[in-house]
């Protein structure tokens, strides 16, 4: 069971921690999941079914 969990689990790819989901506004479409350290940003894009990664350092 715990490796069903870890499939759909996303995690920094620096820290290994778990990604938290940031809402800035609640009409927009996109999702952006971040790092809880700022390392890492994940944002999915509706429109251009596309996901957008962004390392920080």
């Amino acid at each position: 069971m715990q490796f069903l969990k870890r499939l759909f689990t996303e995690t920094c790819p620096t820290c290994q921690d778990v990604l938290q989901l940031k809402t800035d506004d609640c009409l927009s479409a996109r999702t952006i999941k971040a790092c809880p350290h700022g390392h890492y940003e994940k944002e999915y894009h509706p429109a251009l079914e596309s996901y957008i990664e962004t390392y920080r350092s």
